[in-house]
């Protein structure tokens, strides 16, 4: 009896003990290349659409940063998945609802506890379901705008005015709001401009070419901010 009290003993000893590395294990950012992983999610909303955008956008960091990135393809992750833990950077986006059910919205709170950071992008239609959602993930707590003279600005280009306008949508001036976890930025949600567009195929939205190169500007400030902070 004493010998099966001590296996089980040691057993629980031991589960407790790896559950409480992997809650407190972090996201290492120099484990592997970087890459863009957008975010899947429930609620009707396509998550999955223009999926040139991030292929385009690591191409850029190829030709004009030092940062090491994998290979220009398309990557996606499920909130579900422990794949989710292997990314410093995850984007999501689209035009509808987004939901986020109970055990969602507890993961993406410890990715971000670990030090994951989410970019959240307003494709035109999901800001007040993102909005409703994020409140789950950071109750009491309210997104805040940045001020321009936060260093996502002007991490590796100069943007004195804030976010540059890359789509008209309601004619609303751009804005950068963010949710901090222990002095750090871990979510940056860009609203009235729709950064990721401006990266994705010039047929997809017909951008001028000064446009793009502002999107893909302040995406390289996205992320090289992400990587040195």
């Amino acid at each position: 009896m004493m010998k099966k009290l001590i296996i089980l003993l040691l057993f629980l000893l031991s589960s407790d003990s790896l559950n409480l590395f992997s809650q407190n294990e972090g996201i290492n950012k120099l484990s592997s290349s970087f890459k863009i992983v957008r975010l899947k999610y429930s609620g009707g909303g396509d998550w999955y659409n223009d999926p040139s955008a991030e292929v385009n956008m690591m191409d850029y960091l190829k030709k004009n940063t030092t940062v090491d990135v994998d290979e220009s393809k398309f990557y996606s992750v499920d909130i579900s998945s422990d794949d989710i833990f292997n990314f410093p950077f995850i984007l999501i986006t689209g035009h509808g609802n987004i939901t986020f059910s109970d055990s969602e919205v507890k993961r993406l709170r410890t990715y971000l506890e670990r030090g994951g950071f989410l970019y959240a992008d307003d494709d035109y239609g999901m800001d007040k379901s993102f909005r409703k959602e994020m409140e789950k993930i950071f109750p009491g707590e309210q997104m805040q705008e940045l001020p321009f003279n936060h260093k996502i600005y002007s991490s590796q280009y100069n943007f004195p005015n804030g976010l540059p306008k890359i789509h008209e949508h309601d004619g609303k001036p751009p804005q950068g709001f963010g949710y901090h976890l222990n002095g750090r930025l871990c979510v940056y949600y860009t609203y009235e401009t729709n950064v990721s567009d401006g990266w994705a195929e010039p047929r997809e939205h017909e951008d001028p070419p000064e446009k793009r190169e502002e999107a893909f500007k302040m995406g390289t400030n996205i992320i090289v901010y992400v990587l040195n902070n």
